[in-house]
């Protein structure tokens, strides 16, 4: 594996260097095993510790199929259904690997007694499959976690649509918190060329959701003028939501839960900031029931922050309203964030980075909120800092990828 971090970190290698580059029989892996799936049985969701549940394993490497490419995986990060993943809920994750291996002898690989989590990535193109022709060995790439299969006609208005769509590292095996990972061709995007490894290897999936939410024309369709409320504005989400607002000259009004979160969305140019903790909100009576007066001055809050423009959603019918949902995007999506990020136009949200041994401590962090934005994960890249390649734009830009880099203490 040494050979293939050198290759990369030395910057000037030749695609051939790499095709020629001897693959391991082996590589380290973040992952979980089928045979603890009821390690938390009986205890409350929050009181499920990740770091019981994950492991940094040696498995072989996987066999690459048509339209697939073997990455070298220099950084990754941690997602909530990483985070699901790793407390087996809503449900074990094996039991998606068992469905999807059932679909074919090429999907049977998936269908194993250990799951290799994360559905991010930075990474360099090492192999490629049948039917690649896009990319090839030495390219940079990130990755976004939509793996498709495309075999429906229900997929081809919109991929989000095929019936055997997966996200990939959550739905399927070999994912990203690994020195390897296997990805589709058309998960596969150009790295922003002014971020390190660990900065590039964070906002695939969230900043990708953000973007149909809100700009795509499958989702809110975002324009000018518009008030958008984003709860955890300073969240994994949250945060490129409040970027895309305003880089779409929109009104974010913006919910976190507390002052140093508050900061944060003020940084990014954000005026309109709910404090829901510094302001006393109380939205539940107790675990089953709802307090209507709290929300209604929830509503008049807003309302005083946007002069008396509301956002409310509850009134969907007489107001003609609609509520747009989505656990991910669709290719074009992903790569026209990516694109934005790429010209400097939206910035990465890494507040933290950890070493692939230490994956567990992340995902504790995220699970018990004790993080902001996205917490990245080193995998083969030796030391935070590498893969610049275009210092200029990154000078330009510095104090705004850097806005998210505030001492986050470890849990005790």
């Amino acid at each position: 594996m040494q050979d293939i971090v050198s290759a990369i970190v030395s910057g000037d290698a030749a695609p051939e260097d790499f095709a020629a580059l001897a693959l391991p029989a082996s590589y380290r892996a973040v992952t979980l095993h089928k045979s603890e799936t009821d390690l938390f049985t009986g205890l409350a969701g929050r009181d499920k510790d990740p770091r019981k549940s994950v492991h940094l394993d040696e498995v072989p490497v996987p066999e690459l199929g048509p339209g697939e490419a073997l990455v070298a995986v220099m950084a990754s990060s941690v997602n909530y259904n990483t985070v699901w993943s790793s407390v087996f809920e809503p449900l074990p994750t094996f039991d998606f690997l068992t469905r999807y291996g059932a679909r074919s002898p090429l999907a049977r690989r998936h269908d194993l007694p250990y799951h290799v989590i994360g559905s991010d990535l930075a990474s360099v193109v090492l192999r490629t499959g049948p039917g690649v022709n896009a990319w090839k060995p030495g390219d940079e790439v990130v990755a976004h976690c939509l793996s498709v299969e495309l075999e429906s006609p229900d997929g081809h208005g919109d991929t989000m649509l095929d019936p055997e769509q997966r996200i990939w590292g959550y739905e399927t095996n070999f994912g990203g918190l690994a020195d390897l990972a296997l990805v589709r061709a058309n998960q596969l995007m150009p790295k922003p060329a002014h971020l390190t490894w660990e900065e590039a290897g964070t906002p695939g999936l969230v900043a990708s959701t953000a973007y149909r939410q809100l700009v795509s024309r499958n989702g809110a369709g975002m324009k000018q003028g518009d008030n958008v409320l984003i709860w955890g504005a300073s969240g994994g989400v949250g945060a490129f939501a409040t970027q895309f607002a305003l880089a779409g000259g929109a009104n974010p009004v913006c919910v976190v839960s507390s002052e140093k979160k508050a900061e944060i969305c003020r940084a990014m140019g954000a005026e309109a900031v709910i404090d829901r903790s510094a302001e006393g909100y109380k939205f539940w009576k107790d675990e089953h029931e709802q307090d209507p007066r709290e929300w209604k001055r929830f509503g008049k809050r807003i309302r005083e922050l946007t002069g008396g423009e509301d956002v409310d959603n509850r009134y969907l019918w007489m107001s003609l309203k609609r509520i747009v949902g989505s656990h991910f995007a669709n290719y074009r999506e992903a790569w026209e964030a990516n694109r934005l990020i790429a010209k400097g136009r939206i910035h990465p949200t890494l507040s933290r980075t950890y070493a692939l041994e230490e994956t567990g401590q992340a995902l504790y962090d995220v699970h018990r909120n004790l993080h902001l934005g996205k917490v990245g994960v080193l995998a083969l890249a030796p030391r935070e800092g590498l893969g610049v390649r275009d210092r200029e734009l990154r000078e330009k830009h510095l104090t705004a990828i850097n806005r998210f880099r505030v001492p986050v203490p470890p849990a005790g």
